[in-house]
């Protein structure tokens, strides 16, 4: 649910609001425009409602501060006001804001507004994440891969812990797919990622579609035998599926994996280490796939 903040000093006139959006939309309160900069640092708002009276920093101060930010300049915000004259209605739209409601509510026209902007807020959102996403399994794609591991890895290396990086990719994929045809291949595809995103869940896993039938994972903070063996049972947890494959070459459709574990110093390189995690990955399958092969922190190769 879409998150609205109204900073309004008269409880009365936030409770107004509230109940006008409370069905559609989740409503924060503020009574000054201190404490909303508080709740701005730790929620996400598709909008603000500001009065532009209040008691120390007016509306028009805190708009000014919030279209400085680059956290909150793409904020909508919504001036709430009696002040009726042109004078200050140009004032708040020159420092930013994209309309006015007047007082007293009327709530079908709060409504239309609230929706109106809530939704052109959205769009580019909505745009951005389909950008984002591998429109066939839902995981991150591999353009937000390259954003996400990039600044992950330079947050490791300000903290010191472990960053594992790890290649999947599914057996004989085009002798399936030779077999049973792309539509087949595609659900594989999909189950595959299902598995992974189950098993890398936590909020210290990503994981995403690197390419057609290869995947690749960035699991941070545990220690390289914990990665190693969970990995190993999520290998497993997919062949426990029995998806038949052409069985001139497997029996069941697999995954392949190789990784490698890593407390990176600020003269490592990140894609580095995606290369020895692709070295592995080209191990396993050299050594009869459905199988994991990892760069170990003594710095040989685990089987």
């Amino acid at each position: 649910m879409e998150k609205i903040l109204v900073v309004d000093d008269s409880a009365v006139q936030a409770a107004q609001l509230k109940s006008i959006l409370d069905e559609d939309y989740e409503i924060v309160v503020a009574q000054t425009a201190e404490e909303s900069l508080g709740y701005i640092g730790v929620k996400e708002f598709s909008l603000i409602l500001l009065d532009v009276v209040m008691p120390g920093m007016d509306g028009f101060m805190l708009l000014k501060r919030l279209q400085e930010e680059i956290i909150t300049r793409n904020i909508p915000v919504i001036l709430i006001t009696s002040l009726s004259d042109i004078e200050h209605e140009e004032r708040g739209f020159m420092l930013g804001a994209v309309d006015y409601i007047t007082k007293p509510f009327h709530p079908s026209i709060v409504q239309a507004r609230v929706n109106a902007h809530v939704k052109l807020y959205r769009y580019p959102r909505q745009v951005f994440q389909q950008s984002m996403t591998d429109q066939l399994t839902g995981l991150a794609n591999r353009r937000q891969y390259e954003h996400y591991s990039i600044a992950k890895w330079e947050e490791i290396v300000r903290l010191q812990i472990p960053f594992s990086v790890c290649m999947f990719d599914i057996d004989n994929f085009k002798v399936y797919n030779d077999t049973f045809g792309h539509p087949a291949g595609d659900k594989v595809i999909m189950t595959v990622a299902e598995v992974l995103s189950k098993h890398l869940r936590r909020a210290t896993d990503f994981v995403a579609r690197y390419g057609g039938e290869e995947f690749v994972a960035i699991i941070v903070g545990d220690e390289a035998k914990k990665v190693y063996d969970y990995v190993k049972q999520i290998v497993q947890k997919l062949e426990e599926l029995h998806i038949p494959h052409n069985p001139s070459v497997r029996k069941w459709v697999t995954i392949s994996s190789g990784g490698v574990t890593v407390v990176p110093q600020r003269s490592d390189q990140y894609h580095t280490y995606l290369k020895i995690a692709d070295t592995m990955l080209y191990d396993a399958k050299r050594y009869g796939r459905n199988r994991v092969v990892w760069f170990g922190d003594d710095m040989k190769q685990w089987m």
